[in-house]
């Protein structure tokens, strides 16, 4: 795999593949372990308060000279205080998502900070290359966690935004292997970001129950849940059935809804490893994914399975 591109260039990175800022899984031995293998490793700030978001940025810096980045979910209602941090840490590449890419972009740019926003639709895509982004996430419906309400899929996705915006593309959702890298580049896009492949490595924070199940996982073992109030995909399990009977049987109020996912549902599943009762958000790429590997053996397999299949063009 040499490709050297916007996105490589962009981010100063040897490869073109971005690891997804997960709840509750990428800490700093996930996102350093990725850059120091060639990709751009991403701590997800979305479990973190300021502390020990700052903790972990340290813990990175310490652990990898390569460029990180750090996932900013702007919906979150300490967002202030963890861009506060991001800016004191002085980092320099920022992934925003679930709000509006220009709420921050100003204070980012003042403090020289690379933005990427994760969008759904062309219509995001296009505001946040008119708000001053230097790339988008393209993130299709097959994507884990939450996911856009008009359910586009990434192969129908990435070409219509590599169409519509002149920043780089960077396609999410459903990508696994090498293949799915190569797919991604022909549809348009600049570069990848992978999520639920990066949570089933060694370095992953997510308990071992959860990496089993990414692995037990065949092509119909996720669903979309919560559609009423922020769609997730997650693994099928009791807590996606209870959830589907209380929104579509008992046709529950945004408020019950609320107070379902309130039960700290995410961190139940991914990091107690709590199959029945937490979420276990993962996308439909787990089915492709069979092992649990550490994060350099990832890569090896990644970059041949890519090569393998440029060869067959």
């Amino acid at each position: 795999m040499r490709i050297k591109n916007r996105i490589t260039e962009l981010f100063n990175i040897e490869y073109p593949v971005i690891q997804a800022g997960m709840v509750w899984v990428s800490g700093w031995k996930l996102a350093s372990a990725v850059s120091n293998n060639g990709g751009l490793g991403i701590i997800g700030a979305g479990s973190m308060k300021p502390d020990l978001l700052s903790e972990h940025i340290q813990k990175c810096q310490a652990a990898t000279r390569k460029p990180f980045a750090v996932n900013l979910p702007m919906l979150r209602k300490d967002a202030d205080d963890l861009v506060e941090t991001i800016i004191k840490e002085k980092v320099k590449i920022v992934f925003s998502s679930a709000g509006h890419p220009g709420k921050y972009i100003e204070r980012f740019k003042k403090n020289e900070i690379t933005v990427v926003h994760v969008v759904s639709s062309v219509k995001q895509g296009k505001k946040s290359e008119e708000v001053g982004c230097d790339a988008v996430v393209g993130e299709g419906v097959e994507a884990g966690g939450h996911n856009g309400p008009d359910e586009i899929t990434t192969f129908c996705l990435i070409p219509q935004l590599a169409d519509s915006i002149s920043i780089p593309v960077i396609a999410a959702g459903g990508i696994s292997d090498g293949r799915g890298i190569a797919a991604a580049l022909a549809l348009g896009a600049e570069g990848v970001q992978i999520g639920t492949r990066f949570a089933a490595t060694v370095e992953s924070s997510a308990h071992q129950n959860y990496k089993d199940a990414v692995v037990s996982a065949e092509d119909n073992s996720t669903t979309l849940i919560l559609k009423k109030i922020g769609m997730a995909r997650l693994i099928k399990n009791k807590f996606s059935d209870q959830a589907f009977q209380t929104e579509f049987v008992k046709c529950a109020s945004k408020e019950e809804l609320l107070e379902l996912l309130g039960q700290k549902r995410e961190r139940k599943g991914i990091f107690e490893g709590d199959f029945d009762n937490g979420m276990m958000e993962a996308g439909q790429g787990s089915g492709l994914i069979k092992d649990i590997p550490s994060v350099k053996e990832l890569f090896d397999n990644l970059i041949k399975q890519y090569n393998d299949a440029i060869e067959k063009f």
